[in-house]
């Protein structure tokens, strides 16, 4: 199994880039924004219809492109199209942003959960995320809500690292599970079998005996989403390092 760089641990790491008035998430704008800064970047990946891995972190286009379609029933070309939040910014692949960076800064991409209830029902997305790290030069590590996603990743990657998006699943924030499931997920009961040598926890939720146990035992706690410096202050008490929005973090 393969460890997490030391930089994810040592640079704070940009929500979906470094984004900001006209300069949307994940794009390749904020992307730039964060490399010039010094920061390491958090990024979404979606599926177009054509299963190309795209930059993006919701299920439709309708808070950042105005539109209503599901990003999954559109094709890459067609997504092309579209620009993000009124500015001139593209949607973009995966590959384009790898381009982009280039190695230049740590990368945490979050593959966003396929089959609606974290089960294991994850589509091709994983595999073809894989396929495109395999010959990226840069530090790179990926992670999901769903296990069944990391599992799947790890074993085609095991090179690569991976790990676990978590926090307490309450059941108004996740509606779709059941409460045996929820319980099981929020006590990251999935973290060994999944092949994960990290996680990302909520901010609001680190005081999880869970993740107390995982630190004791060595394993590298992060943190979503820090949005002051305060906050950032009471995280960092428990994890070792965040990924944050909104203020500029201290590198």
């Amino acid at each position: 199994m393969m460890a997490l760089p030391e930089s994810f641990i040592n640079i704070p790491i940009a929500h979906r880039g470094l984004h900001g008035p006209g300069v949307p998430e994940n794009s390749l704008a904020a992307a730039e924004a964060a490399i010039a800064a010094g920061y390491g970047i958090e990024l979404d990946i979606q599926p177009a219809a054509d299963c190309v891995p795209m930059v993006f972190h919701d299920y439709d286009l309708s808070r950042l492109a105005g539109d209503e379609s599901y990003i999954a029933d559109i094709s890459t070309e067609d997504l092309s199209g579209f620009k993000l939040s009124g500015s001139d910014q593209a949607i973009p692949t995966l590959a384009e942003f790898l381009r982009t960076v280039a190695g230049r800064v740590p990368l945490l991409i979050e593959i966003k959960d396929q089959d609606g209830r974290l089960g294991d029902q994850i589509g091709e997305l994983h595999r073809h995320v894989a396929e495109q790290l395999q010959s990226y030069e840069g530090p790179v590590a990926v992670m999901s809500f769903n296990p069944h996603t990391v599992a799947a990743f790890h074993e085609l990657a095991p090179g690569i690292p991976c790990g676990l998006t978590t926090c307490a699943f309450p059941e108004d924030d996740w509606p779709m599970l059941d409460e045996e499931t929820r319980d099981s997920l929020a006590a990251i009961s999935d973290f060994d079998r999944s092949g994960s040598c990290f996680i990302s926890h909520d901010k609001s939720d680190l005081t999880n005996p869970r993740v107390d146990a995982l630190k004791s035992q060595g394993v590298p706690i992060l943190c979503w989403t820090v949005r002051s410096a305060a906050q950032e202050a009471e995280a960092r008490q428990i994890a070792d390092n965040i990924t944050f929005e909104g203020y500029a973090a201290p590198l």
